[in-house]
């Protein structure tokens, strides 16, 4: 008899789970839920959907039902919602939503891919002006919706993360006046402050008015908003993004460990408590690759990577999880801003010792035209070697050092060898020594003798 794998959620990492199921495993039976309609779509496009640097909305969609169910031979079922799952008779009770019938199917193993959810805020008058999060297809549509028939002059996003730097681009763009309003001191939080604020400075003058230090208060009309400090703001709507929440509700009434996150609890096979159910991708707690502290990362190479360590577990071949290192990149403006590993925050917060390298170059020889500012920063044990993290921005090929000190870190290697790292040079791409063999060459001046 066949194994049966049942997968809920049929986003980034279920139908991508579902899909290296199929591709090592052609026996298994596969059902794949999703509460929606919406099947494997690209989540981080959506800003620039509603910019209109994506013209056609279907480019966001990687597969339809019909075409995973013919090619894969993968059971897909829309709208069908996982509501309770009994681990004593493996069983998952399942809603079919158009039919509004239950059902059930028992399982030999279990893969929980439910996502996260934005957090929305208690505010006082929050339904008395056009808000907005950014999410789910639904949620983009709904806000493009409103874009295309309402045409606003105004808009405030709530929250300077990587998401709402995104989108003060693409609303500009759109010829709204923008503003993101930020508790903490400078947008991207979880990026050292001196790189922060290049983006910071870079956001005000493309025209965006920034509230740092500051938050939503309470909304008191339908055109305007009152902030933490009594300062009032007009705007037509408000994008919140201020956060995601884990959708772990399923887990943890099935009483499988969840982590301070939120995130559900694996181990480095992504299995729960339960041998017999896994759970990959944003409703996952992991563990840092730094220091093996928890980690709960809600970005797409993570959920694919995980995608793969289930699938190689349960065909018998398992490979296991190194942890995450949170590399991110934004684009925000003519700049672009990119992270790797443990930035100055998280160092400081867990007592680590650390000295940070940094340096200033230009993306190309100097010489050649075109070139651009490109600001790099590294910490680093000072004792060790060790490379803890890193940040970069700049107007040009910030994606290629932060990718290549991801490599650095995975692969163990130390600040100093860096600067054995040998980059390909041409004028029109770099310069004969790196900008990471730069960091190298300063760090060694650095270390404790």
């Amino acid at each position: 008899m066949n194994k049966k794998i049942i997968v809920i959620g049929a986003v980034g990492g279920g139908a991508t789970t579902a899909s290296q199921l199929r591709k090592l495993d052609d026996k298994s039976d596969i059902i794949l839920l999703e509460k929606t309609s919406y099947l494997s779509y690209g989540a981080c496009g959506m800003p620039y959907y509603l910019g209109e640097v994506i013209e056609e909305r279907e480019d966001l969609f990687a597969y339809t039902p019909e075409k995973l169910q013919s090619k894969k031979k993968i059971d897909v079922r829309m709208q069908h919602e996982a509501v309770k799952i009994d681990r004593e008779k493996q069983t998952l009770h399942i809603i079919d939503i158009l039919k509004n019938q239950e059902y059930q199917e028992t399982y030999d193993a279990l893969i929980i891919a439910t996502g996260a959810s934005p957090f929305v805020p208690e505010i006082d008058g929050l339904d008395t002006i056009p808000s907005f999060t950014l999410r789910t297809v639904e949620d983009m549509d709904k806000l493009k919706n409103y874009l295309v028939t309402e045409k606003p002059a105004a808009g405030a996003i709530i929250g300077g993360g990587f998401i709402g730097v995104e989108m003060s681009e693409n609303l500009t763009r759109l010829g709204i006046n923008t503003c993101i309003v930020e508790r903490s001191n400078h947008v991207l939080n979880i990026i050292d402050e001196e790189s922060a604020l290049k983006i910071q400075d870079h956001v005000k003058r493309k025209g965006v008015t920034l509230y740092v230090e500051n938050g939503l208060h309470k909304v008191t009309s339908a055109s305007e908003i009152l902030l933490d400090n009594g300062e009032r703001i007009k705007t037509d709507f408000i994008l919140l993004s201020v956060g995601i929440r884990p959708n772990n509700s399923l887990a943890k009434d099935a009483g499988l460990t969840i982590g301070d996150s939120g995130g559900i609890k694996v181990n480095e096979y992504m299995q729960t408590d339960d041998p017999s159910i896994y759970a990959v991708g944003d409703v996952v707690e992991s563990f840092d690759r730094i220091d093996g502290s928890p980690k709960q990362v809600p970005l797409a190479w993570p959920a694919h990577r995980q995608s793969y360590i289930i699938a190689k577990h349960l065909t018998g071949s398992p490979v296991s999880f190194g942890g995450m290192l949170g590399s991110a990149i934004a684009k925000v403006f003519d700049l672009s801003i990119g992270s790797t590993g443990l930035g100055e925050k998280e160092l400081t917060e867990r007592k680590m010792k650390y000295k940070t390298a940094v340096h200033e170059g230009k993306s190309h020889a100097g010489y050649y035209p075109d070139s651009k500012d490109v600001y790099v920063r590294v910490h680093f044990c000072p004792s060790t070697g060790k490379i803890f993290g890193g940040n970069v921005v700049g107007g040009e090929g910030v994606d290629k050092q932060i990718d290549v000190l991801s490599t650095a870190i995975t692969g163990g290697l130390t600040i100093l060898q860096l600067q054995e790292i040998e980059t390909c040079y041409a004028p029109p791409f770099s310069s004969p020594k790196g900008l990471l063999n730069m960091i190298g060459y300063k760090a060694e001046k650095m270390m404790d003798s």
